[in-house]
């Protein structure tokens, strides 16, 4: 007994969306110039790691993830010698449950880390597919709460002169930015209070301003240095201690008025968990790149929905646009130093201070293979 014609182009269909093929890329990129923060010392460079997922069909989708300058061949291999394999053959359209499978197949040599980084390449490779083969962009297939998001410009400036700190933030108010966010973290951390004190007299009054130590503190300078800022009206205190510490940003956030934030340290939503259970936070900053891409995003918005907290990302501002847009909890989109998406056909766009959400089908992000081919080290 035949199938008739309509049973045999869904079986085409199903064959078609499973995975081919899968290609890794490995990239190191140079910085305009070095830039430092108090724990990762100085960047002079990022690595950027690709996966490219290609379907029976042709579809092909395209997932990253990056670090400040270490670790990526690692992650390159991850992904290459022990996810590839396995995942051909597989349906590309189950993502949740190619994501349950990739976490405990590493599990217990991985959990969270690199693993999680690795994770996240596919992860978001399967969701552009899932976003082109619907022809919409990821905003609107997330949620289409909106298609803009607030944002704020991330700097990665610890290494700077006062002077030369004025101005690069003089810079992001110039490119449009309401909101900006400064390291801190210096041995002396009345120094720090002397650089907060002047970049709030030249920002003004009124626009949105963060700091972020890095984890770089104890729980006794992070209480004193909060105390000393705090007549500056500071939107958040970040990473002021270790992550590892949630009973300490808990007792950070008792003795001070200004809420706390963390999360692109947190590799897994249990992480997450901990941390808001224990630390009193007030804000969430998961990063798609190591808390296991899309899917590992959403577990922890929903996380966040739950306990009334906002959103907020931690770089890869190309990608995460799509995904604050879509939700109705967004916090603030972090534009990021490391300028990824300089790397890409559609630079993160900024209207009247907020960050616009690209309507191309899929991510939204698509590499310019001539800006970033000259970085290549490495590929299958």
């Amino acid at each position: 007994m035949s199938l008739d014609v309509n049973a045999e182009r869904d079986l085409a269909s199903v064959a078609g969306h499973r995975i081919a093929d899968v290609k890794v890329e490995y990239y190191r990129i140079p910085l305009a110039e070095a830039l430092a923060d108090a724990k990762h010392g100085t960047h002079t460079d990022f690595e950027l790691i690709l996966t490219r997922v290609i379907c029976v069909d042709g579809t092909e989708g395209v997932g990253y993830t990056y670090t400040g300058g270490t670790g990526g061949r690692a992650i390159y291999s991850l992904i290459f010698d022990e996810y590839r394999d396995w995942l051909i053959g597989r349906d590309a359209s189950d993502i949740h449950e190619i994501w349950e499978a990739m976490q405990w197949k590493l599990h217990y040599i991985g959990r969270g880390g690199l693993v999680s980084f690795a994770m996240s390449t596919i992860d978001i490779a399967l969701w552009d597919i899932r976003c082109k083969r619907m022809g919409l962009p990821m905003w609107k297939v997330i949620g289409a709460h909106g298609n803009t998001t607030k944002c704020y410009a991330g700097g990665i400036d610890l290494n700077f002169t006062e002077d030369k700190l004025l101005q690069n933030i003089q810079g992001y108010l110039d490119k449009g930015f309401e909101a900006v966010k400064i390291k801190v973290g210096k041995p002396n951390y009345k120094e720090d209070v002397a650089r907060v004190k002047a970049v709030r007299e030249l920002i003004g009054p009124d626009r949105v301003f963060m700091v972020d130590a890095n984890y770089s503190m104890t729980r006794e300078t992070a209480i004193r240095f909060s105390r000393e800022i705090e007549q500056y009206d500071i939107t958040w205190f970040e990473e002021p201690t270790i992550p590892d510490d949630f009973e300490g940003y808990a007792e950070i956030a008792q003795a001070t008025n200004i809420p706390l934030a963390m999360g692109e340290n947190l590799h897994t939503i249990h992480e997450f968990t901990h941390a808001v259970n224990y630390s009193k936070l007030g804000f969430l900053q998961p990063d798609a790149s190591n808390i296991g891409g899309i899917t590992g995003l959403m577990k922890v918005a929903e996380l966040a929905y739950a306990h009334n907290l906002p959103v907020c990302t931690h770089g890869m501002q190309e990608l995460h646009v799509s995904y604050l847009s879509a939700i109705p909890h967004a916090g603030y989109l972090e534009v990021h130093s490391f300028p990824i998406e300089h790397y890409t056909t559609q630079p993160l766009r900024i209207v009247d201070g907020r960050a616009v959400a690209p309507n191309t089908a899929g991510t939204g992000v698509i590499f310019d293979e001539d800006l970033i081919k000259p970085h290549l080290i490495k590929s299958n």
